[in-house]
């Protein structure tokens, strides 16, 4: 499992809104028990959430950036909704800030493929997949563990993104159909599809690793 440290900075999230006069009345008194509970459920999901970004994004600042942004929103638009409303009413605004950045980026590569450019090293972020140390030599079933699982994460990956969305929401957070259709913006039935389709995708991709 792939960590970044960068991830701990998500710790000082909730305290930074605290502080900020754009926090907002409810985040003030931080004796509130429904800000603590507020604040548990942001720990609960922000690794799980990080992960989905970063798998969509495949950049750990910008994974952050998103899940961040996530978070301030659901604190400052919804904190007064039911608790049980909080996951797919998060995971819904995770999923529009993931995909606002990946406009940006078209944009941005479109405008730099007109423009002469050399880019200079710290422009070029390496992917972190790419970045990460070689396994340590060990029996072959780790070694074999391993590949499996970079393999499954470049799968994931390079699904559609609603393939990706509907499959990590069901597997990586464990949401129901209805709640993943209510996080998706979309039908049961439409949850249902991409699922199949992300499940077929990725048996096809890892199918190497089945026989």
């Amino acid at each position: 499992m792939l960590t970044c440290p960068a991830l701990a900075a998500s710790a000082t999230l909730l305290t930074d809104l605290t502080a900020s006069p754009q926090g907002g009345a409810f985040l003030s008194a931080t004796a509130d028990p429904a800000v603590q509970t507020l604040n548990g459920f942001l720990a609960e999901v922000e690794r799980k959430a990080f992960r989905m970004a970063q798998m969509a994004l495949r950049h750990d600042e910008d994974a952050l950036d998103a899940v961040q942004d996530a978070m301030l929103q659901l604190a400052r638009r919804y904190s007064s909704r039911p608790s049980a409303e909080w996951r797919p009413l998060f995971y819904r605004i995770l999923e529009n800030r993931i995909r606002d950045l990946q406009r940006r980026r078209t944009v941005r590569g479109r405008i730099m493929a007109w423009v002469p450019w050399r880019g200079d090293a710290e422009e070029t972020e390496a992917d972190p997949v790419e970045r990460a140390p070689d396994p340590a030599p060990g029996p072959a079933a780790q070694a074999e563990g391993g590949q499996i699982g970079t393999a499954l994460q470049h799968a994931i990956s390079l699904l559609p993104a609603r393939q990706r969305e509907a499959f990590l929401l069901r597997n990586l957070e464990g949401l129901d159909v209805a709640e993943t259709a209510r996080a998706m913006g979309c039908s049961e039935g439409s949850v249902k599809t991409h699922y199949s389709r992300a499940v077929h995708s990725l048996r096809e991709q890892l199918s190497e690793f089945m026989t």
